[in-house]
């Protein structure tokens, strides 16, 4: 279940029920926060609303800093999680595709079931349209495999890669988002001026 409860403590044949309760309370806080509005999730490629980079930017450093203070205090070891493996083409392409599909619909994989949970149209044309690019890429797989397996890197890190000191660059990473909050800020108020 984690570094916190012990093995045992709680039986294996519960992880699913406890998965469909942190996803219930996850679509919750997404609802909650605004998140099922495409007009908001947008809104950071336009300047005038940047929550999502706040929440997300956030999240990203409540985490690592959590993560590498549990394994300083020998709760986790962090040389045991798992790094997904670096295909450079495949995260490169794929991800220009998903930028050009949040952009042109409002929302991300995720923010879109949270959408479709209350009923937003918009949003079940956006699953749709997951649905089918799911469906093209199973069917044209044998032609992208070499893409899509191209380049290879490993199960690395930035760390890794450049053979950095992980508390640098944690202390780093949360400088560059209190920066990225307060040009945020700045970006925003000079939009609203000029559109509202």
């Amino acid at each position: 279940m984690g570094p916190i409860i012990p093995n045992g403590l709680i039986p294996i044949e519960w992880d699913s029920i406890i998965a469909i309760f942190i996803g219930i309370c996850f679509g919750f806080v997404l609802e909650s926060s605004g998140f099922s509005s495409s007009r908001k999730l947008a809104g950071v490629f336009y300047g005038y609303d940047f929550a999502v980079l706040k929440v997300f930017f956030t999240a990203a450093v409540v985490s690592v800093i959590g993560i590498y203070y549990m394994d300083y205090l020998g709760y986790l070891d962090i040389r045991q999680l798992y790094v997904h493996p670096t295909f450079l083409w495949g995260a490169i392409i794929g991800g220009v595709i998903m930028g050009v599909g949040f952009v042109a619909g409002g929302f991300c994989p995720g923010t879109s079931l949270c959408a479709v949970a209350i009923g937003k149209l918009d949003a079940w044309v956006y699953v749709l349209g997951i649905m089918v690019g799911v469906l093209l890429f199973s069917e044209f797989f044998t032609f992208i495999e070499p893409i899509y397996d191209g380049y290879f890197l490993g199960n690395i890190t930035l760390m890794d890669s450049f053979d950095w000191n992980p508390y640098w660059v944690i202390f780093i990473f949360s400088i560059i988002a209190v920066v990225a909050f307060a040009l945020a800020d700045v970006v925003r108020k000079r939009v609203k001026k000029v559109f509202y």
